[in-house]
């Protein structure tokens, strides 16, 4: 289809209340054909604030965009004819992001979620240009008067997963695979390995990249090789349940990540390190509405509801689950830290000290491995 014609589309959709669906003709790449799809939000004889979200994958039932649509819907639920949403989906970061979030403002959306760490540069560079707009951009760090930022501190679920996987694992070898080296990435890896050496000293992690988000071949693979290498546990930092579908077949475990996967493999499934959007998309909503929105960096926790553990498999025993269970409200009190010192790297160099925590600036900006993880960080090509 044109762009002209895509645009055309785009503006259509919005302006009679409908989400746009961008659709893959051959698998999840990022030209589609596009379909417009009717949201359920419920028209209101008041003026109902127009909320637009971009997606970088189809919403699907599983993973990191899953998760967003959920939090979408939750939103839409708590504040019914308050709000009406338009979602776009599949957008490319290089091509279709800036037009996209552009038109969105164009056509009166009031508040708009970029919900991929891509989507920073056409977020602000749009947002220049329509400041009466509210934007909300998801994992980056530029900020503007219009422009927040948001992202959940996943290392304190993959700590907890990683105390699970350090006490199930019989090999001593668990298998993590990443998507891409960045910071956001490594430190899931550091946070899961900390946990992993908080329960079995012992047990190693080794990291296995696919350079890619969502690949279900690819990261089949990749689990492939993970368990060829020794390891009987998985976790991942990707979005299809192919890896946990393959520890299914081989009849061993593994974990779940963004929302609970325990649908795609009930018996290999131990837990999911899961992202719950909707009370933050809720809360930003109501700002906006009550003129009270400002742009704020959100950095949330399961104190705050923005991430936490799916329901764990009974088939773990009952004495680790309590013993997560603990660690977890010792994370809520703020009393229990995923990288509490005395913490090294993988040459023995001590990161933190005794006593102290790794600050939320080193946690951003994580290139190093903790002791215990196995293999060197790619190098950025």
């Amino acid at each position: 289809m044109e762009r002209r014609k895509f645009i055309e589309l785009i503006k259509y959709t919005a302006l009679t209340g409908a989400g746009i669906t961008l659709t893959s003709c051959g698998g999840r790449k990022n030209t589609a054909a596009i379909k417009p799809t009717v949201q359920a939000s419920p028209v209101s004889l008041n003026q109902p604030l127009k909320v637009g979200f971009v997606y970088i994958e189809p919403v699907g039932d599983m993973g990191w965009t899953y998760a967003h649509d959920l939090g979408r819907r939750e939103m839409e639920a708590n504040l019914k004819e308050k709000v009406k949403t338009t979602l776009v989906e599949n957008v490319n970061v290089d091509v279709d992001a800036e037009k996209v979030i552009r038109q969105l403002a164009t056509d009166g959306h009031e508040l708009i979620f970029t919900t991929s760490f891509g989507y920073m540069n056409p977020t602000i560079k749009v947002a220049q240009d329509f400041p009466q707009v509210a934007f909300e951009h998801c994992a980056g760090y530029k900020r503007a008067a219009n422009v927040g930022t948001y992202l959940g501190r996943f290392e304190e679920s993959r700590y907890l997963t990683g105390m699970i996987a350090g006490k199930m694992t019989k090999s001593n070898i668990i298998g993590f695979i990443g998507a891409y080296p960045i910071p956001e990435v490594i430190r899931g890896i550091n946070a899961f390995t900390t946990g992993v050496r908080l329960t079995n000293p012992k047990a190693k992690v080794r990291v296995v990249w696919t350079q890619t988000q969502d690949d279900p071949t690819k990261e089949r693979e990749a689990a492939a090789y993970a368990v060829k290498d020794g390891a009987d546990i998985l976790a991942q930092h990707t979005d299809s349940a192919a890896i946990l579908q393959f520890a299914e077949e081989k009849g061993i475990y593994a974990f779940g990540y963004n929302t609970d996967m325990s649908k795609f493999a009930p018996k290999a499934h131990l837990t999911s390190a899961i992202s719950q959007w909707g009370k933050f998309y809720t809360e930003k909503a109501t700002a906006v509405i009550d003129k009270t929105w400002k742009p704020e960096n959100t950095w949330y926790g399961i104190a705050q509801g923005m991430v936490d553990i799916s329901p764990m498999n009974a088939v773990i025993p009952l004495d680790i689950q309590n013993l997560v269970n603990q660690k977890r409200n010792e994370i809520i009190q703020g009393i229990a830290h995923p990288f509490e010192g005395p913490i090294k790297d993988q040459n023995g160099i001590v990161r933190v000290s005794k006593g102290k925590n790794l600050d939320d600036k080193a946690q951003l900006e994580m290139d190093w491995y903790v002791e215990g993880v196995e293999g060197t960080i790619p190098k950025k090509s």
